[in-house]
């Protein structure tokens, strides 16, 4: 929720520079001025309604008007970012050439190019992102142990997170997702958070498809934070009609070959999901499992709680999306301590935090990539031989 409302943020600032640099550079007129002003307004507001339209609207409107606006969104956000830092430079340059006498007229950017060259920019950011966003990656992560039972040489875990399905995210995107992953044959699949990306209406027939996905040892998810925003029992619906056991500040043993634990999205958000199902402290979930076995920890956000360390060897995250949309990939990094990728941790503990599968609202990527993470528990004594 942080994220989503410094997104709106920027975005409802983006909206009001855009409106100011346009009229105050192009003179449309009073009538012309006034019906853009309210189309600009209405965008503002489409990131609110899109959730809103999309329990009313047919199946083919709510995706057009969610891909207008998310696009919209995508598209307005680098243009504030990058016209802030040239008007910034052209202060910089007419107070210092002020204080010095000097006339550096020259060397500042015209009005026209202080507009058009952010707009030019955002364009080719998006192109390139949005068939970033189709490049769906395997990533590749290796943990040798020696907690894996007398005759266990290897466990493969799949890990998707943040796949977002939705009017936007649904059937090819998913196509894309089971066949990677069946190619990859994982012993254990995990959906770490945000399965759903919230108003499951359109996209209840994407469970089918899901519940096909098969794993040798079960397939296991938790709640995100988007889970919350198209009800706590559809979501729950949805993950369990997809053939995931949903572990909510529980644990399993699976065939006495590794502990799998997880929890409710630990966000701001979190009251919603105790209110509901009151669950234990982390650490008495992880305590509670067998000693002496591979623990492996869901949690949606890539938070770590240092009572918990020593008792979970690898704990699973996304949420970050590694920030998705340019600018968001450099406030993520300031957001988060574990922002993307493997972290070793004290005690014997580890976190990776995946970049996420899918796309949240508009459908770009910038500088990061989707991906589906596949992770080899590996016997140390059969890594020797």
């Amino acid at each position: 929720m942080l994220i989503f409302f410094f997104i709106i943020t920027i975005f409802s600032a983006a909206n009001l520079y855009f409106y100011y640099k346009l009229s105050s550079l192009i003179n449309l007129g009073t009538s012309v001025n006034i019906l853009t002003g309210i189309v600009i307004f209405f965008m503002t507001l489409s990131p609110v309604l899109i959730p809103v339209y999309s329990n009313r609207g047919s199946e083919k409107s709510v995706r057009i008007f969610s891909y207008t606006g998310y696009m919209w969104l995508a598209f307005l956000v680098p243009v504030f970012s990058i016209g802030v830092i040239f008007d910034l430079y052209n202060f910089a340059l007419q107070y210092s050439g002020s204080i010095a006498g000097h006339d550096v007229g020259s060397l500042m950017l015209s009005p026209e190019r202080a507009f058009f060259i952010p707009l030019f920019l955002s364009f080719a950011i998006n192109v390139y992102g949005y068939f970033e966003a189709k490049n769906l990656r395997i990533e590749r992560l290796v943990i040798k142990t020696a907690k894996l039972p007398e005759g266990v040489d290897k466990i493969r875990i799949a890990q998707i997170s943040d796949l977002h399905l939705s009017i936007i995210v649904r059937d090819r995107a998913l196509d894309k997702v089971i066949k990677k992953i069946g190619d990859e044959a994982p012993d254990i699949i995990v959906s770490t958070g945000d399965l759903v990306d919230g108003i499951i209406r359109h996209i209840g027939h994407l469970a089918d498809r899901l519940k096909n996905l098969e794993a040798r040892l079960g397939k296991y998810a938790i709640m995100g934070n988007h889970e919350l925003y198209g009800g706590i029992k559809h979501s729950i619906r949805f993950i369990e009609e997809s053939g995931f056991t949903l572990l909510r500040g529980t644990g399993v043993t699976v065939e006495n070959t590794i502990n799998i634990a997880g929890v409710d999205f630990n966000g701001r958000e979190a009251w919603k999901y105790s209110r509901e199902t009151p669950q234990k402290p982390e650490r008495e979930i992880l305590s509670g499992l067998p000693a002496g076995l591979f623990t492996l920890l869901l949690k949606h956000r890539s938070d770590v709680e240092k009572r918990s360390l020593g008792l979970f060897d690898l704990q699973l995250s996304g949420h970050t999306h590694k920030g998705q949309i340019f600018p968001m990939n450099l406030a993520t990094m300031f957001m988060f301590q574990y922002h993307t990728g493997f972290t070793r941790l004290a005690k014997g503990s580890a976190i990776y935090v995946s970049r996420g599968t899918g796309t949240a609202g508009p459908p770009v990527r910038f500088l990061s990539a989707p991906e589906i993470t596949i992770i080899d528990i590996v016997s140390v004594q059969s890594s020797e031989q």
